[in-house]
């Protein structure tokens, strides 16, 4: 009997059939990926924000501030000398790329010196306000362009005009939420374990390798979680704290899958970026990188979308059946 019961059950959802549904969307809506395209475009083409010249008018405080502490005079030598390369390849428009919610960027942490329309020009950041305003605004606008992104990606997956989408300003609301809970999060378990490596690095490299091994096998019951934080708020419009425990509950349900498809989803854009990367940044094929680029991150989310719906459908069916069957067997 317990036999029959197990095969009456559906198959959970597949790993490889919700990315290739995630293709299929967004191969039907391309225009789903102008976010992302225009976002690499304006890094690749646009300015430079740049906060060199803040650098240089507090570097007399901040060499004070190092003699004080007792570092020597060879090692602010070579201080000041690291960060006088690693300074002018800083874009503080980076800050527009947000996380967990936020538009996906091929060029986000790169650097460019040429491109087809020549050297590119530079606004400088020339106070500590200034900086802090920056910062503040390019957030904002990062999490209110990640919001707007999620949120039309999730409304292609759930296939149906007559659902009303998530209002615009719950969407920027909700995602403001979920990004301050995740930056809380990881640096709660961030931190210890930085500090844990750090001392065995300090002690033992070996060890600290083994250790390095331990953490990232056991960050998938982190990652996992984390990971489809988000797709109950747009998918299913729940607040934060509803979105996080229907994650936890789902990751919990489901986790070699979710695991597996969660562990996919991230080789194939860490992979395919390598291949993106390949054209010159002086040359326009690198557009050609930034349309694939943009392609398939956005199928990749809207297959983490579908993923998520037809899982928490899954187990939906299987609670009921368990259910049932428990109140025939009463019977």
């Amino acid at each position: 009997m317990e036999k029959t019961r197990s095969e009456s059950l559906p198959p959970p959802p597949g790993v490889i059939s919700s990315i290739r549904a995630g293709f299929d969307a967004i191969a039907a809506h391309v225009t789903a990926i102008f976010l992302p395209l225009a976002f690499d475009l304006f890094l690749w083409l646009g300015p430079r924000l740049s906060m060199e010249k803040l650098y240089l008018s507090i570097l007399p405080q901040m060499i004070e501030g190092w003699r004080i502490l007792g570092i020597s005079a060879e090692q602010i030598k070579q201080m000041i000398a690291r960060n006088a390369e690693v300074l002018p390849e800083i874009n503080l428009f980076w800050f527009l790329r947000t996380i967990p919610i936020g538009i996906s960027s091929l060029f986000y942490g790169h650097s460019f010196s040429q491109t087809p329309l020549g050297p590119l020009s530079t606004i400088q950041v020339s106070s500590a306000g200034n900086f802090f305003g920056w910062v503040f605004l390019l957030t904002f606008v990062g999490w209110l362009g990640g919001g707007l992104y999620f949120r039309s990606v999730s409304r292609l997956v759930t296939g149906d005009d007559r659902i009303e989408p998530m209002d615009m300003g719950r969407a920027l609301v909700q995602t403001i939420l979920v990004s301050i809970f995740w930056t809380g999060v990881v640096m709660i378990i961030g931190i210890p374990v930085l500090i844990i490596l750090t001392l065995l690095a300090s002690a033992n490299t070996f060890i600290a390798q083994i250790a390095i091994l331990a953490f990232s096998f056991l960050s998938m019951w982190v990652v996992v979680p984390l990971f489809f934080w988000p797709h109950g708020v747009f998918l299913k419009k729940q607040n934060v704290i509803v979105s996080v425990f229907s994650s936890l509950r789902m990751s919990r349900f489901s986790r070699p899958t979710s695991s597996m498809f969660v562990l996919t989803v991230l080789l194939l854009s860490v992979g395919l970026n390598f291949l993106w990367s390949i054209p010159a940044e002086d040359s326009w094929m690198a557009l050609v990188g930034m349309i694939g680029h943009s392609f398939v991150a956005t199928a990749l989310l809207a297959a983490s979308f579908i993923y998520y719906r037809d899982m928490n459908s899954w187990l939906q069916t299987v609670w009921e059946r368990m259910k049932n069957n428990a109140l025939t067997k009463q019977v």
